[in-house]
């Protein structure tokens, strides 16, 4: 026990500081955000990641921001398994046909309000994959998106950077 206190002390705290809002990268949709809406997440959100198709790079890097470097929960950023408990869809790929189904069920089945954030180039606008035989593009071809965080794939700070700017 103590020698795992004095590792504990040794090492200090090894997370990052806030991420810089002001990224240029970032854009977000049409729609903005109500001061009901901000109320109502109170700086906690919660989160269910959709993989719509995606080579899994978006998927390593949202990894990333649970981790003790970027730790997404002092911004009051959770996941969860059920989108019955979530405020944000995060959805990383381009729209599988075989995936259209599931991400509309999946939205319709978060409580309002609710946020969708397309992560990574495909999710913004279909990628290198683009409209095809199997896929139809990017997220906003299938559910509306308030937020997109471009990138091939985003850095943890620039999704940590989508995040914060529904905070604002």
């Amino acid at each position: 026990m103590i020698r795992i206190l004095r590792q504990i002390f040794r090492t200090g705290i090894v997370t990052d500081p806030a991420p810089r809002c002001d990224d240029p990268k970032i854009t977000t949709g049409e729609i903005t955000l109500p001061d009901s809406v901000l109320k109502r997440f109170k700086r906690s959100l919660t989160v269910r990641e959709v993989d719509a198709g995606s080579c899994n790079g978006c998927e390593l890097e949202i990894h990333a921001i649970n981790n003790p470097i970027y730790n997404c929960e002092q911004f009051g950023i959770h996941f969860t398994a059920s989108p019955r408990f979530a405020d944000i869809l995060l959805v990383t790929g381009p729209v599988t046909k075989n995936m259209e189904i599931a991400l509309r069920r999946t939205y319709d089945a978060v409580p309002t309000p609710k946020l969708v954030i397309a992560v990574g180039d495909c999710g913004c606008n279909g990628g290198i994959f683009g409209e095809s035989y199997a896929s139809l593009g990017g997220v906003d071809k299938v559910i509306p998106v308030d937020i997109y965080i471009p990138g091939c794939p985003p850095t943890p700070t620039d999704i940590l950077n989508g995040f914060y700017k529904i905070f604002l």
